[in-house]
């Protein structure tokens, strides 16, 4: 049976209290799969560790399958063009592992609603 991991993978900023958001989510991805599933954060720049070291971790815990899932409201350039060729630096480094991309967190419906409804509670 295939082990599956998944990265959250951001942007990454100089202030570190920026990843605290991030570090929240994984922490509530662990929690509702009981810790079965390893979780990573990974960002493109200004912070670690990056996305071939996360991804090196997972396949080092026994991760054969990893979700990438960029925590990105928009597909704009990084999604669209950094990530795909990061990912494909994965890949030569993991051959064996099936690596995938879910598209940008704010891209699903879901998402929207719960932040139009963030929104709502705001006023």
């Amino acid at each position: 049976m295939a082990m599956h991991g998944i990265v959250l993978f951001g942007h990454g900023a100089r202030d570190v209290r920026w990843r605290e958001p991030f570090e929240r989510l994984a922490v509530k991805l662990r929690e509702a799969s009981a810790g079965a599933r390893p979780v990573a954060l990974a960002f493109l720049e200004l912070m670690e560790p990056d996305l071939p070291t996360a991804l090196g971790e997972l396949v080092a815990q026994g991760c054969d399958v990893v979700t990438v899932v960029p925590v990105f409201f928009g597909q704009g350039g990084h999604v669209r063009k950094d990530l795909p060729l990061v990912i494909e630096q994965c890949q030569a480094l993991h051959p064996s592992v099936l690596i995938k991309c879910a598209v940008a967190v704010g891209e699903d419906e879901a998402v929207l609603d719960a932040v139009a409804q963030y929104c709502l509670r705001q006023v």
